[in-house]
């Protein structure tokens, strides 16, 4: 992996900032997220795929308004070696990580008959395995400090499903569930761990970092075919701010005791609350069924 500037040695962060790794931050909610965190007077270092990304990282330096200072890391977070040794050098060199931002990841649309175990590995492989890289790879420097916030960008899909994104739904689901459990194991570390959820955002994922399954099925041509309908239907019309959303990010980094979950959006809210009340009611309709399997009393 290759550090733009390329020589780490020369730099270090100042006292009264702090320092961001996020990763696929070469477009969509990761660019945006970069922007404002140096406008903030935070420094990063972006993880991107190749080395044009990494020319436009390194041109947010030009901008005055900037406070803080953008250095990029060409690189893939499927590369878990690669991935922990470019964290131990940054670390070595005056980098101390202070907030981890799991943002690479992509969509694929598809029913489950629909897609093949291949597609279904590859993006567990960047969307759930990239972050559990990164994770590995930051958290014996945040462990030894006693500091730190790793934030995971999920969806609000990892936490109420819509048919035809069967993939992407269990990839985020898993993705959730990391990062709940991790919170729970670093809780008397000091190291916070937050999920944010976006809804739609006005990005250009649903051109660039969405996919479709190979193989279509006509059977499905109805409910699972309807979220690639509303795609292209509706990109460049959503109502989420990638600028907004990162502020938002930011935010939460700075509160004393930052939340395990925060949803971007109002669709986020609406589809949540939605599934919490699906699930309400069918826990209250199947109640007794649920109790009925206990020993009776004179079992016991």
């Amino acid at each position: 992996m290759q550090l733009y500037p390329p020589s780490p040695e020369q730099y270090q962060t100042p006292a009264n900032s702090r320092l961001w790794f996020i990763t696929g931050a070469g477009k969509g909610l990761g660019a945006a997220l970069a922007k404002q965190v140096i406008l903030s007077g935070d420094h990063i270092v972006a993880l991107v795929r190749n080395h044009q990304d990494a020319l436009k990282i390194q041109g947010l330096n030009q901008n005055k308004k900037n406070q803080g200072a953008a250095y990029a890391l060409i690189g893939d977070v499927t590369n878990e070696n690669g991935l922990k040794d470019a964290i131990a050098s940054l670390e070595a060199n005056n980098f101390n990580i202070d907030v981890l931002v799991n943002n690479a990841g992509y969509g694929l649309l598809g029913a489950a008959e629909e897609i093949s175990s291949t597609e279904l590995r590859d993006i567990f492989d960047v969307n759930v395995f990239g972050a559990f890289h990164c994770i590995k790879a930051v958290l014996p420097y945040m462990r030894t400090r006693r500091k730190g916030h790793i934030i995971n960008i999920t969806s609000i899909s990892g936490m109420a499903p819509w048919a035809g994104t069967t993939a992407y739904t269990a990839s985020k689901f898993a993705l959730e569930g990391l990062g709940q459990t991790l919170r729970e194991e670093l809780v008397d570390l000091s190291v916070h761990v937050t999920n944010v959820a976006p809804g739609a955002l006005r990005t250009q994922f649903g051109a660039s970092s969405l996919k479709i399954a190979a193989q279509k099925i006509d059977d499905y041509s109805g409910a699972a075919h309807e979220p690639q309908r509303a795609y292209e239907a509706n990109g460049g019309q959503e109502t989420g701010d990638p600028a907004k959303a990162a502020c938002a990010i930011i935010k939460i980094t700075k509160v004393p005791n930052p939340p395990m979950h925060l949803l971007l959006g109002q669709d986020a809210l609406k589809y949540l609350n939605a599934e919490h009340i699906r699930i309400s009611n069918e826990i209250d309709k199947y109640k007794d069924l649920s109790l009925s399997i206990a020993f009776d009393k004179d079992e016991i």
